[in-house]
């Protein structure tokens, strides 16, 4: 069994994503069927969809959007992680209103898209406070030199479960191991710090990328934080920049060679049922 814990769905008649004008690659329609066709053939059987970055007035919208195609039958989507902006004064209500949605499981404001200081706001560090006592997630997906942010967010409140996002995206393709590699190791001391097995062919070399650039920052990240402590996401179809859903999923197998059944279903399912109260 495999919970795919990020996956993205673009519907430009639903909503407005303002960044996807920079990345024509990834500029249309993105639909669930689409996805599902090949998921459900790699063994994929549950889902958790990820904001996608939406125009702000859209965040509610896209929550209800996705809650909205769950209700089909068959449908492996079993809740969203939801855009939110906790640098803002609304906030508070925006949170109560989506915590009364059992479908809502956590929650993710993508860092590496605004300046550094937003996350250092004192509105921002209240509002991610707030959080305590949800038994909703943050999502945090920040660039490498962000690292000592990332710390100062999961340490104001430790009750909350912070997930790092694709391995807290390391530069593959400029050898940026070094750099990267020693932020994981601090932010993996954080008993209440999840890293996602995800995207991280987006960030090597598109086209020539292999098996071997891979590696040392998986051995990495689980040598951090153990198998106990992962979960894995597709992240389509920014995959598909680098290759796919099909050739993510093999990729993954293959870097589990040798690893134990155990350790294999908890990085494929069993921590994501557990964190996210998943059936």
């Amino acid at each position: 069994m495999i919970i795919d814990t990020h996956l993205h769905l673009i519907y430009r008649d639903w909503l407005r994503y303002p960044w996807l004008k920079d990345v024509p690659a990834l500029d249309a329609d993105f639909t669930y069927e689409r996805y599902a066709r090949e998921a459900r053939r790699l063994g994929i059987s549950a889902v958790l969809h990820m904001e996608v970055d939406v125009d702000a007035v859209d965040m509610a919208a896209e929550t209800e959007m996705v809650q909205s195609i769950s209700h089909k039958p068959g449908n492996m989507i079993r809740g969203v992680i939801a855009a939110c902006r906790p640098e803002e004064e609304d906030f508070p209500a925006y949170l109560e209103q989506q915590r009364g949605n059992r479908f809502v499981k956590g929650f993710r404001r993508v860092l590496h898209v605004v300046p550094d200081d937003v996350s250092e706001g004192a509105l921002f560090r209240e509002n991610i406070k707030r959080l305590s006592g949800t038994g909703l997630t943050f999502d945090l997906c920040m660039l490498p030199h962000q690292i000592d942010k990332a710390k100062a967010l999961v340490d104001l409140a430790p009750d909350v479960t912070f997930i790092l996002d694709h391995c807290g995206v390391p530069d593959i393709k400029g050898n940026g191991y070094d750099v990267w590699k020693d932020g994981i190791s601090e932010i993996a001391r954080r008993d209440n710090v999840r890293v996602k097995i995800s995207g991280i062919p987006a960030y090597g070399d598109l086209e020539n990328w292999t098996l071997d650039d891979m590696k040392p920052y998986f051995e990495h990240v689980i040598a951090a934080f153990g198998f106990d402590r992962a979960v894995w996401g597709s992240d389509w179809p920014v995959c598909t920049l680098g290759g796919g859903l099909s050739t993510w999923v093999a990729t993954t197998q293959a870097l589990l060679s040798g690893v134990s059944l155990e350790d294999r279903q908890a990085l494929f399912a069993d921590n994501a049922k557990r964190l996210w109260r998943l059936s």
